[in-house]
C-alpha cells in the first residue's frame, strides 16, 4: 500500500505494489456465479453495479491510510451487506474489507475491525434469515484473510524497521569513517606541515652562512614530504599505524628543528598494536601543539607503566596553550577514551598533558 499523501496520478496501484493485488480480484468472480446459476438478470445487474463501485473503492484503498481507508473499508462491507440478501456470494466483499484492516491503524485496531466484520455477517444472517451460503464462507474467509493479512502487515512493519535500522547503521558507519579520516588527516598533515615549515625556515636562514647544512635541511624536507604522502595514503585506506619508537624519534627531530630542548624518559613498555598506535598518535599531536602554540624552550616526554596502566606525560615550559580542545585534542581524547583511558591537560606555567591507558589493555 502507498504512503499517506502519495498521489495516484494515472496509476491504478502505487508503484511499490506488485501484481498480486490484481490477482486477488479474481475472487470477485464468485459474486457472478449465483445470478448466472439461477438465471436472474436483475440480480446480475445489481451484482455488476456493485462490482463497479467496489473496483473504484478497491483501487482507491491502496493509496490511503487511517480514517480515509476505514471509510472505504466500511463502504466495501456495506456493498456486501446490501447485495447479500439477493446474492449470498456477496459476502466476498466482507473478505476484501478484512484485507484492508491491517492498514487502517495498529494491530489491535485491525483485529477489532475483523471481529466487527464477522459480527456484522452473523448479525445480518440472523436478522434476515440468510442462507448458510452467505454467512458460512463469509465468516470463515473473513477471519482467515484478516488473520493472514494482519500477520503479513506485522512482518512488513518489522522488515521496514530493520531496513531503517540498517540504513541508520550505515549512516553512523559513514559518519564514523569521515571522523576517522578527519582525525587522521589532521594528525598526518598537521604534524608534517609544521616540520616542513620549520625546516624550510631554517634552510632559508642557513642558506647564506651554512650552505651544506641548508641543503641537508632541504633534503629532510623532501624526505618528510614523501613520508607524509605515504602516511596520507595509508590513513585514507585505514591502515595507518605508528610505533612509539618511531614517533619519539620524530618528536626529537621536530623539536630540534624548532630549537626546543627535548628531554625523554622512556620505560620499556610493551603494548598491543592498537594501543601503541593510539599513544603514538597522541604523542605526535602533543608535540605538534608544543611546536605550534607553546613557544617553549624545553619539552619533556615521559612514558611509564605502573599498576594502573601505561602513562604518557608531555610537559613544556612555554606560555600555555588554549584551554579548549581543538580538533586534534578532541580526536586524541576520543581515541584514548575508546580504549578506556583518560586525557588530562593542565595549563599553568606551560602545559602538562597526561595520557593513560588501563593496564588491562596492555600486554
Amino acid at each position: 500500500m502507498a504512503k499517506r499523501g502519495q498521489r495516484p496520478g494515472l496509476r491504478l496501484l502505487p508503484s511499490d505494489e506488485g501484481y498480486l493485488s490484481y490477482v486477488w480480484l479474481v475472487y470477485m468472480g464468485w459474486t457472478f456465479v449465483y445470478p448466472a446459476v439461477i438465471g436472474s438478470l436483475s440480480i446480475f445487474i445489481e451484482t455488476a453495479v456493485a462490482a463497479v463501485v467496489f473496483l473504484v473503492l478497491y483501487f482507491r484503498g491502496h493509496w490511503v491510510r487511517g480514517r480515509t481507508l476505514l471509510a472505504i473499508l466500511v463502504a466495501i462491507a456495506a456493498i456486501g451487506a446490501v447485495v447479500g440478501p439477493a446474492n449470498p456470494w456477496a459476502s466476498t466483499y466482507f473478505v476484501y474489507a478484512a484485507a484492508f484492516a491491517p492498514y487502517v491503524g495498529s494491530t489491535v485496531v485491525a483485529w477489532r475491525i475483523v471481529g466487527t466484520l464477522i459480527a456484522a455477517i452473523a448479525l445480518e444472517a440472523f436478522l434476515l434469515h440468510l442462507t448458510p451460503w452467505f454467512w458460512a464462507p463469509g465468516t470463515l474467509f473473513t477471519a482467515l484473510v484478516g488473520a493472514v493479512t494482519i500477520r503479513a502487515a506485522e512482518v512488513d512493519c518489522a522488515n521496514a524497521k530493520l531496513r531503517v535500522a540498517h540504513d541508520e547503521v550505515e549512516r553512523i558507519a559513514k559518519v564514523a569513517e569521515r571522523e576517522r579520516i578527519a582525525r587522521d588527516l589532521h594528525d598526518v598533515l598537521g604534524h608534517t606541515l609544521s616540520v616542513i615549515v620549520l625546516k624550510s625556515e631554517l634552510a632559508v636562514k642557513l642558506s647564506q652562512s651554512d650552505v651544506p647544512r641548508a641543503a641537508a635541511e632541504i633534503r629532510d624536507v623532501e624526505r618528510i614530504a614523501r613520508e607524509s604522502l605515504s602516511e596520507l595514503r595509508q590513513a585514507l585506506a585505514g591502515y595507518r599505524a605508528s610505533g612509539l619508537a618511531a614517533e619519539i624519534d620524530r618528536a626529537r627531530d621536530v623539536l630540534s628543528a624548532a630549537g626546543v630542548r627535548f628531554e625523554c624518559d622512556i620505560d620499556d613498555v610493551r603494548l598491543a598494536p592498537k594501543e601503541e598506535s593510539v599513544l603514538a598518535l597522541a604523542i605526535r599531536e602533543g608535540i605538534t601543539n608544543v611546536v605550534r602554540h607553546a613557544g617553549a624552550s624545553m619539552c619533556r616526554l615521559q612514558l611509564a607503566r605502573d599498576a594502573h596502566g601505561c602513562r604518557v606525560t608531555i610537559v613544556d615550559d612555554g606560555r600555555g596553550t588554549v584551554a579548549s580542545d581543538g580538533l586534534g585534542l578532541m580526536g586524541m581524547r576520543e581515541r584514548i577514551e575508546a580504549l578506556g583511558g583518560t586525557v588530562a591537560r593542565e595549563v599553568t606555567n606551560g602545559t602538562q598533558l597526561v595520557l593513560t591507558v588501563p593496564v588491562a589493555r596492555t600486554r
